[in-house]
């Protein structure tokens, strides 16, 4: 064999070889390169979480608003620029907690003094949504590590892909199964809110404005009502207004949100159609009625979800800093 073949042959087996390096997903995948992994992320969720109870919920906010977009990616991390208008720039995205980032970044930057250049900053909003779900009461289950983080984010690419609030039923059911799920996952997911809250916005006609001869949504528990009409009153001048989706157990993650909607007691008019509609009643039904059944359901739709078409093989990359690419790119407004 002369040298060119053989020269051509390595450099096809080392190119092989460096894009299989984050080829698959693992469990263990940072126990060699990165051994305290977990242990950092969990130390940086205990103490934001501590510290602000509702980095819980928004977090896991921030990884659904992430994983529906493209997948589980880290694009939604990205800030804008000059060049770019970035997810978080989508309307639906402007309302995304700055708590959520911060654990993130607090986990990232540990984790960059540890082990430099490793770990991706999908793999920690993976991790770190896991956690905090598991802290505050719900289940744990297994997050599959190895992802890369993307090259692309674009506030073009939201719309539509995102459940938004006073959804019919019909569009929830084909948002959700167009991305692989059944009706079935979707209302477990769903059960995430539990932990959840929703700006004023988002149901501020079911207590105003329901009707000309009704302003009150008169499905809406009344003693429910009264309260929102409390807290939203000045909603449509304040828009940072919200209030918790499950008023009972606001922040324990448990199947109390289900029992809130056979209540009445749901805040979105979505939310409240799943308790109504035949496709979707009976799981919450359900759910309302086993909350280890949830647990277990939640658990599995979580785990699909957090591998939503990941990015491995050198078709991402791992950022050094989360809201930033590795590399300027000019990608147009």
């Amino acid at each position: 064999m002369d040298f060119f073949p053989l020269a051509a042959f390595l450099c096809v087996i080392l190119l092989s070889a460096s894009f299989s390096v984050r080829s698959e997903l693992s469990l263990d995948y940072y126990q060699k390169t990165c051994p305290d992994f977990e242990r950092i992320v969990h130390e940086a969720v205990v103490h934001k979480q501590t510290a602000s109870p509702i980095t819980a919920a928004a977090t896991m906010r921030l990884f659904f608003n992430d994983c529906l977009v493209g997948g589980c990616d880290a694009s939604v991390l990205i800030s804008s620029n000059v060049f770019n208008h970035a997810e978080r720039e989508a309307e639906i995205n402007l309302s995304l907690p700055g708590d959520a980032f911060d654990v993130v970044t607090r986990a990232k930057i540990t984790l960059e003094l540890s082990c430099p250049g490793i770990v991706s900053c999908s793999d920690v909003l993976a991790q770190a949504t896991r956690d905090l779900i598991a802290v505050t009461g719900g289940p744990s289950y297994g997050v599959q590590l190895g992802r890369e983080d993307s090259h692309v984010s674009k506030s073009s690419d939201v719309e539509g892909n995102i459940p938004i609030a006073n959804q019919t039923v019909d569009k929830m059911i084909k948002l959700f199964t167009g991305k692989g799920f059944t009706i079935q996952e979707m209302v477990a997911l769903y059960g995430g809110r539990t932990i959840g809250y929703s700006n004023c916005r988002e149901f501020g006609d079911r207590l105003f404005k329901f009707s000309k001869t009704t302003p009150t949504d008169p499905e809406l528990h009344p003693k429910l009502a009264e309260a929102l009409k409390t807290t939203c009153t000045d909603y449509e001048k304040n828009p940072g207004l919200s209030a918790y989706s499950d008023v009972v157990t606001p922040l324990k993650f448990d199947n109390q949100y289900y029992r809130n909607l056979l209540r009445g007691m749901a805040l979105s008019k979505s939310e409240h159609a799943l308790a109504k509609d035949p496709r979707t009643k009976k799981f919450v039904e359900m759910y309302a009625g086993n909350q280890d059944l949830f647990f277990k359901d939640f658990a599995k739709a979580m785990e699909k979800m957090s591998v939503r078409e990941v990015k491995t093989g050198g078709k991402g990359e791992v950022r050094r800093r989360c809201d930033v690419f590795n590399s300027i790119r000019t990608q147009k407004i």
